[in-house]
């Protein structure tokens, strides 16, 4: 295989340079990396389980193309990709956690994180607590002598709370604690937790990373020995990114940069229109002067993101119907590609939450996440002024 770039190099160069240089060596002269539809490779003796040349071990070159790129825009030492952002999370939750073991984590995480901490991970003896990123004089109470893991957002889904984040890795280098930060919502062009001190990074890479709704994927970047278990533990559970959606990805990456810096100039702007419009009750958004961690976001992150989140006076109902008149922005349950998005999280992302569990959350019925795409900002707010001016008739 092909060597990687010099590990020095990376660092000198922009995001923007390294997104489209890093990688592997051409193949053959090749400008772009080709798809290797093949699910085997000639054997090499002596080599353990995991470098068996199969593509269910997740070691063909596009895959290792991704590695090496996701490690020079991070900042880590390995990576792996898999089949799906939760594959990445509950992967290597397990790969880092057995039965006995105690994790705490964000009480505001992704829904499907959460079902997994609420459902499976007691089901393998793994004990959970949940903490208020923000209350990190609280958080020594739930320690146990068998905590090994903490588990964060950069910036939380749909409600964009950002938790002590400088706390977390502080807290967690003390106690000989792994610090895990799923970094989908910030992505690298805004954020970069492992330069911070984190132990590991995950990306739905479905999202921003890839940048164009057309395929499913996760990411997890950390040192050489955390991923080596990671790979180990994705190998058994066999979810294997296939070939060709590592190319797309690897294709979606080089232009992240771009997109992003125009999704935060679009979600900024939006979230301002839309806080002045009386048929809107709240806006989530952390450029917003009276976001609750208005400060912590402005000096961690370059930009935050391309999803805001809004309540729509009347509830459920209102909502849903605002987002009935939408004609740019669709209603379906993602984010992070170039065209604009809206669901209701309470019937999407969290609906796997009580009533209860939601409203502690700040997620009402109606309440309407947007993932803005990089459409015209003007476009945009045209929509949905529309959309909101029809609702008060």
């Amino acid at each position: 295989m092909a060597e990687s770039m010099d590990g020095s190099m990376p660092d000198m160069m922009n995001l923007r340079t390294r997104l489209i240089h890093s990688g592997l060596a051409r193949t053959d002269g090749a400008i772009v990396q080709p798809v290797f539809q093949t699910a085997t490779y000639e054997s090499r003796p002596g080599s353990d389980y995991d470098d068996i040349r199969y593509l269910r071990l997740n070691n063909s070159p596009n895959h290792a193309d991704l590695a090496a790129r996701l490690t020079a825009i991070t900042g880590g030492a390995a990576a792996v990709v898999a089949a799906s952002g939760m594959a990445a999370i509950s992967t290597t939750l397990m790969a880092l956690l057995k039965s006995g073991d105690h994790i705490l984590a964000q009480d505001c995480l992704y829904g499907g994180t959460l079902s997994f901490l609420s459902e499976d991970a007691p089901a393998m003896g793994i004990a959970v607590d949940t903490i208020d990123g923000d209350a990190c004089d609280a958080w020594v109470a739930k320690v146990r002598d068998s905590t090994r893991v903490f588990l964060v957002e950069s910036l939380s889904n749909p409600t964009l709370r950002v938790a002590d984040l400088e706390s977390v890795v502080a807290f967690c280098r003390e106690r000989g604690i792994i610090s895990v930060i799923d970094n989908t919502f910030a992505s690298p062009a805004n954020f970069r937790p492992l330069e911070m001190g984190f132990d590991v990074e995950l990306h739905s890479a479905t999202k921003y990373l890839n940048g164009h709704s057309d395929l499913v994927a996760g990411c997890v970047i950390s040192s050489r020995e955390i991923i080596e278990k990671v790979i180990h533990k994705l190998n058994h559970l066999g979810a294997t990114l296939d070939p060709h959606a590592c190319f797309l990805l690897q294709r979606g990456m080089k232009t992240l940069a771009l997109r992003v810096a125009q999704q935060n100039e679009n979600a900024s702007y939006l979230a301002q229109r839309l806080a002045g419009h009386p048929a809107v009750a709240h806006v989530n958004y952390p450029t917003l002067a009276d976001h609750p961690h208005h400060e912590r976001a402005r000096r961690l992150f370059s930009g935050c993101g391309g999803v805001l989140s809004f309540d729509v006076v009347g509830g459920g109902v209102a909502a849903q119907e605002v987002m009935d008149r939408l004609q740019l922005a669709a209603d379906a349950p993602s984010l992070g590609g170039v065209e604009t998005l809206v669901s209701r999280p309470a019937v999407s992302s969290h609906a796997g939450q009580s009533p209860e569990q939601r409203a502690a959350l700040g997620i009402g019925a109606g309440l309407v996440r947007v993932a803005v795409g990089i459409e015209a900002a003007e476009d945009l707010w045209a929509d949905f002024a529309r959309a909101l001016d029809g609702a008060r008739k």
